[in-house]
């Protein structure tokens, strides 16, 4: 049995993964490749809830940039991130994962309404709780509402899976010369004005000393391997004093 510190975690998704090379939409190959991760750490009695973008389909922010109005723009990519968490609740089930999906935006023919013991319940039971909608209000990303709901279920750490193996202080598809972070502060990224989450996501965190794991998920058996303490990707925590 592998040994790990961990018995509750929250993994945050963005969208863009789902879209895989194709750049929008799901592509089929990397949410089963996602689901078999997840259940790989279920399979070691961890419990797991989990914040799914929705970028693949529908940016709020980007729209309201093209002159959408803020609010529905932000409301139609909460309904983005709703489709997402029932493709990936449809691809834990075949793969013999029991699953809850738990909206903001209530729909109750589609998912439960979210309800802070209900979820922890559902995780005791060791079910993967899928939490959709966002925080339910417009203004807020998916990165706050993964901080707000890992410190509501009482998670010990958020694990962000992205498409870059940890947070470097550039962008290391254009620069070639980027340093990677093993480990950094809250208070670095946001001085250094980091693109990891965003501000008010990190600052939730910083404030409840709740650490982030940024890792790789292109990689099969990462999410695996950072969930039994491996030193993958860069480790995030409250300022030391």
């Amino acid at each position: 049995m592998t040994s790990t510190n961990y018995r509750r975690i929250l993994l945050k998704v963005s969208g863009e993964m789902l879209a895989g090379e194709q750049g929008y939409g799901i592509q089929p190959s990397v949410l089963e490749g996602l689901a078999s991760e997840i259940a790989s750490v279920v399979a070691l009695d961890i419990e797991v809830a989990v914040v799914i973008g929705g970028g693949n389909i529908f940016r709020g922010i980007a729209a309201s940039a093209s002159g959408m109005e803020r609010a529905s723009a932000d409301y139609m990519g909460m309904l983005a991130t709703v489709l997402n968490a029932l493709a990936l609740q449809n691809a834990l089930e075949r793969a013999g994962v029991m699953t809850r999906v738990q909206s903001a935006i209530e729909m109750r023919q589609l998912a439960e309404g979210y309800i802070r013991r209900r979820a922890i319940r559902h995780l005791e039971k060791k079910r993967v709780v899928i939490f959709a909608g966002g925080t339910g209000n417009p203004y807020f990303s998916t990165d706050t509402a993964a901080a707000l709901r890992a410190m509501e279920i009482g998670a010990q750490v958020i694990m962000k899976g992205t498409k870059v193996d940890g947070i470097y202080d550039a962008d290391p598809v254009k620069n070639p010369n980027a340093k990677k972070y093993q480990e950094i502060s809250f208070l670095a990224i946001l001085n250094q004005n980091l693109k990891v989450m965003d501000a008010t996501a990190i600052s939730l965190c910083m404030d409840n000393s709740l650490p982030l794991i940024v890792f790789s998920l292109k990689q099969q058996g990462n999410f695996k391997r950072v969930a039994t303490g491996e030193p993958l990707g860069t480790l995030v925590t409250a300022e030391r004093h």
